[in-house]
């Protein structure tokens, strides 16, 4: 039966002759940096200081340290498949050799939450910090042309305007897919500078601001439950954990890229795991000094680091903070977009798509079009909408995905239990059921509307296989 027909692990790493592929050009680094570069943004410079302040105070730390450990769980799923099916696509790939055809449709088209809504909401966030940045040099744009309908921007004198299109946020989308379509190895290498830059300046703020901690702003470390559920104490600590596990997702992405990698077996792994353990590392030491420079009640503000930074009377370093920001959320659009246009790839290369999604450039070697397509719907997205509730969305489609990896590993290992596996996730089936498991707690901490809106896009989702992708995909290719 079609609907729930598996693709043989052999066709999956089969090319078309005669026709482009995606060129493999990156290594370890470049894969590792795509990881840290997809982590690094709204998480690091906005969700640390909201968790902290609402949730978890100091204990922040240990919130980071158990979303971390879930995260790593997903994480050596991804490792195990991405090495045993080294071609672009990510889960949706991973599930339509384990699960079948309808299974991999419905999580391909959830994808589309992660990775294009996840790219529109972030555009949003750099947009405000490029705003502030320009009012630090003293410009300005027309208000109106920095925010989406429905919302208001501030005027030079203080007064709201209403927002028409957000235009900066549109701006930065097609800057980067115009990147992504002169090619893949010019896109990772400029990520790759924009992450070590980023990573440069959080350093320096552990440095510099190590000096001003005071050891009273972390104590008590666990704060005392106010009587609510996830207000401090230790319910605290696991909804400030619920936080920033959203805060872990794009290490992922990385697994989109398998096909453009030049030894995927060994160096899918190494990327996926070593972008998680550097940006645990980071976050810990950011959420340390962070609290122990500002009382964690007062950093429930949009910029937590640059009042930090404030707070030390550091006022020089402000700057180079938010010019970080700027190159974080940059890089994370990059890895965001570059993700789906390579899952719409291998969806259009299995007939599920129309065969326009894996056209490939003959001289850039990139799905051009794909790109193309996926950044002017995310430009118009990000200029039009208040984000909001999306975030939300991107949250629940990543944890979805992350839950069909893990049982796609116990499947494969029982289906295909000869297949070279150049990596390997020990204590099967524990690691993957714990991994599961800790997903789905996630999803169903989310608030009912997000499962509504979830279930309304699948729905379409699915309207749009039975008209076309069930009638056209061919296994095999």
């Amino acid at each position: 039966m079609t609907l729930t027909a598996r693709k043989p692990l052999a066709d999956l790493q089969l090319t078309e002759d005669g026709r482009p592929t995606l060129r493999r050009a990156l290594g370890p680094i470049h894969l590792t940096t795509l990881g840290i570069g997809s982590v690094i943004g709204t998480g690091i410079f906005v969700l640390t200081g909201t968790a902290a302040s609402l949730h978890a105070g100091p204990a922040l730390v240990l919130s980071m340290i158990i979303a971390a450990v879930g995260c790593a769980l997903a994480g050596l799923c991804y490792a195990e498949l991405a090495a045993m099916i080294p071609v672009a696509g990510s889960a949706y790939t991973y599930a339509y050799a384990s699960s079948g055809q309808l299974v991999a449709w419905i999580i391909g088209w959830d994808l589309i939450l992660e990775y294009a809504l996840s790219g529109a909401t972030v555009a949003v966030g750099w947009s405000g910090y490029f705003v502030s940045f320009l009012r630090d040099l003293g410009l300005s744009l027309p208000p109106a042309l920095t925010a989406a309908p429905g919302s208001t921007a501030a005027a030079a004198d203080g007064s709201l305007v209403p927002g028409v299109f957000n235009l900066p946020a549109a701006a930065i989308v097609a800057l980067v897919a115009a990147l992504l379509v002169i090619g893949i190895r010019q896109s990772a290498g400029a990520n790759t500078v924009l992450v070590v830059i980023k990573v440069v300046v959080l350093i320096l703020f552990v440095g510099l601001g190590a000096a001003y901690v005071r050891r009273e702003n972390l104590t008590p470390f666990i704060p005392p439950n106010t009587g609510t559920f996830g207000a401090f104490g230790w319910s605290g600590v696991l909804r400030g954990a619920a936080i920033m596990f959203f805060a872990y997702v794009g290490f992922d992405a990385v697994s989109t890229a398998a096909q453009e990698a030049r030894r995927p077996q060994r160096d899918m792994p190494i990327g996926i795991l070593a972008s998680l353990a550097i940006c645990t590392v980071l976050y810990i030491a950011v959420a340390l000094v962070l609290i122990g420079i500002v009382p964690y009640p007062k950093l429930n503000v949009a910029d937590p680091l640059a009042v930090g930074i404030d707070a030390t009377g550091l006022t020089w370093f402000s700057p180079v903070v938010k010019v970080s920001a700027l190159f974080g959320l940059f890089s994370t659009i990059l890895v965001q977009l570059l993700g789906q246009s390579r899952i719409f790839y291998s969806m259009s290369r299995d007939r599920l798509l129309p065969p326009f999604f894996s056209a490939v450039h003959p001289r850039f070697r990139t799905p051009h079009l794909s790109t193309i397509l996926t950044g002017s719907v995310v430009a118009v997205a990000a200029g039009l909408l208040p984000i909001g509730v999306l975030s939300e969305l991107v949250s629940i489609g990543s944890l979805l995905a992350f839950v069909l990896v893990c049982v796609g590993v116990i499947v494969l290992r029982r289906t295909a239990p000869d297949t070279p596996r150049p990596f390997r996730v020990p204590w099967v089936p524990v690691i993957p059921v714990l991994g599961a498991l800790v997903c789905l707690l996630q999803m169903v901490s989310l608030p009912w509307p997000t499962w509504e809106r979830l279930v309304v896009w699948l729905v379409l989702g699915l309207g749009i296989y039975i008209g076309y992708g069930r009638r056209r995909a061919a296994l095999g290719g």
